[in-house]
């Protein structure tokens, strides 16, 4: 007689394991509720605030991800420092030792008469057990806490091994409901995967409150945090930083960032005013196009999605008789930002037809506004916004669909050109076609502040 073997696997406990010890709380009247101050933390880091929020509100469970060595650990290290200078925060590592955390506490904290100075507040606890470190923090009391990483952190209730689905999302969950218990803030970092998820198939974004993404280029310097969730705040919301030798550095200006090293009057070139969430951002698209050497011309876009760059090639071949299908295009998001609004279609497809004829853009000109398939332009959100930003930055000109026109912003030095198809845009955008401000014949009305 044969026998069959089956392997099951076991576990000391149940799956979820609850810290309310199975208390049942009453429902309440919402009007009765106590309205406490969750008074937000300043972070310390002005780009950080912005991006969650206008800062850090108690008992909020913060998840922060990207790719392994793009500077997650950098930056919460860097905010627990400025954090320690007036909160009790204590930082959780299961990835580094107590020296090397130190190595780089002192090469990121300011130094005072020579010396590092490291606030006494911050406290430091290296361990993977998650009911040891929960033990610490119970008796710590801290304000703010920082797991590096979620993925190294464990329960000893559950016999899956550290990093699997079942331990990361056990132990987020139960991180989410000490945060909520007892009001400390707990900032989560988590690698993203080869998928580009956090530790699988978005296992932690719908446990915590906000989901914030570290992104940029390893081999460059400029690093753009991205919130993607906010239960307290506005999502989209990018703040920029410079990895420099000291840390992460916050950059002041992204615009200027951005067109630091824009060549005037280059083909191909144009300049959009994107809206990450709240915040208005300049920024140079470049386009390439070349005659194909294949059967099927290549689009290749950086920054973009390709369904755009398909319909806005479509569009300009069909409404303005451009011969794309023999091209090959190329198009770059300068800095490595990317942008999903349709608001950049019009800087697009202007960079596009000004490399086809060879014929650079208005240097001095912004344009923004989205394509429809009849070669409409259509409108913009936060349109006062976007011109209060290019009137900032000295640029004198403003391309941009009529019905988007904000007509309570009246700027000093910014001309706005109206146009209402996509060939009238590209007739003011290009230097051989000046805009009716300097060539009455021109199909564009511009308004400036005194025609107002």
């Amino acid at each position: 007689m044969v026998e069959e073997v089956v392997e099951e696997l076991s576990s000391k406990s149940k799956a979820h394991i609850s810290s309310s010890g199975g208390t049942a709380t009453a429902p309440v009247r919402l009007a009765q509720v106590d309205e406490r101050d969750l008074k937000r933390i300043d972070p310390g880091i002005r780009e950080f605030a912005q991006v969650l929020g206008g800062g850090i509100v108690p008992g909020s469970l913060i998840l922060v991800g990207g790719d392994p060595g793009i500077g997650k650990s950098t930056l919460m290290l860097q905010s627990a420092i400025e954090l320690a200078k007036s909160h009790l925060v204590l930082y959780v590592s299961g990835e580094e030792s107590d020296q090397q955390i130190k190595m780089r506490a002192v090469r990121i904290c300011e130094k005072k008469d020579g010396v590092n100075a490291i606030p006494d507040n911050l406290y430091l606890l290296t361990e993977t057990n998650l009911e040891l470190i929960l033990a610490q923090a119970a008796a710590l009391k801290p304000e703010i806490m920082v797991i590096d990483s979620i993925q190294t952190v464990q329960l000893p209730e559950l016999e899956s091994t550290a990093g699997s689905l079942v331990q990361v999302r056990e132990s987020a969950g139960k991180l989410r409901e000490v945060a909520k218990s007892s009001g400390i803030s707990i900032f989560l970092i988590g690698h993203v995967t080869k998928e580009g998820m956090i530790a699988g198939p978005r296992v932690l974004e719908h446990i915590v409150d906000t989901v914030l993404y570290l992104e940029g280029d390893r081999f460059l310097s400029l690093r753009l945090l991205r919130s993607v969730k906010n239960r307290f705040g506005a999502t989209s919301e990018v703040g920029v930083f410079d990895m420099a030798d000291d840390g992460l550095r916050q950059v002041e200006n992204p615009s200027e960032i951005f067109l630091a090293e824009r060549m005037v009057n280059a083909p191909g070139s144009a300049v959009a005013v994107t809206m990450e969430g709240t915040r208005p951002i300049l920024v140079e698209i470049q386009a390439l196009t070349n005659p194909t050497s294949f059967g099927n011309p290549r689009r290749t876009p950086i920054g973009i999605d390709i369904n755009r760059l398909f319909l806005i090639s479509a569009v300009l071949s069909r409404r303005l008789g451009a011969r794309l299908g023999e091209q090959d295009i190329y198009v770059n998001v300068v800095g490595g930002l990317r942008i999903a609004e349709p608001a950049a279609d019009l800087p697009v497809a202007a960079a596009i037809l000004s490399s086809v004829r060879n014929v650079p853009i208005r240097a001095d000109a912004v344009l923004m506004g989205e394509i429809g398939l009849s070669g409409e332009l259509r409108a913009v959100s936060k349109t006062q916004a976007r011109l209060k930003e290019a009137e900032k930055l000295g640029f004198r000109y403003a391309i941009l669909p009529k019905s988007s026109r904000n007509r309570e912003f009246a700027p000093n030095k910014l001309k706005l050109i109206e146009v209402q198809t996509i060939r009238e845009a590209i007739q003011a955008a290009l230097i051989s076609n000046k805009p009716a401000t300097e060539e009455q014949s021109a199909p564009e009305r511009t308004h400036s502040n005194e025609q107002q």
